[in-house]
């Protein structure tokens, strides 16, 4: 079975080796026809601290980590201009 994997901004990176990654996915409503934007945000553990807020990431699948964390932090794929 292929590992899922979704591509998010970090959103906060306050908890120790967590951060929260806010995913966007559009979608067509089934009635009006209206593409919608749907976001969702993911726990991910992040081992060594290397993300930033405003930070684009790859996070993949995994076991239970904790109550809410299922997600790891598979690569940075561009750091933000912001400074942290």
């Amino acid at each position: 079975m292929p590992v899922k994997e979704k591509v998010g901004i970090v959103v906060s990176n306050k908890m120790q080796k967590t951060i929260v990654v806010k995913v966007e996915s559009r979608y067509s409503h089934p009635i009006y026809s209206k593409t919608m934007t749907k976001t969702r945000k993911y726990l991910a553990h992040d081992e060594m601290g290397e993300c930033n807020i405003g930070d684009q990431v790859l996070v993949q699948e995994c076991r239970p980590l904790s109550k809410r964390k299922r997600w790891t932090l598979s690569k940075v794929l561009s750091k933000s201009s912001l400074v942290s």
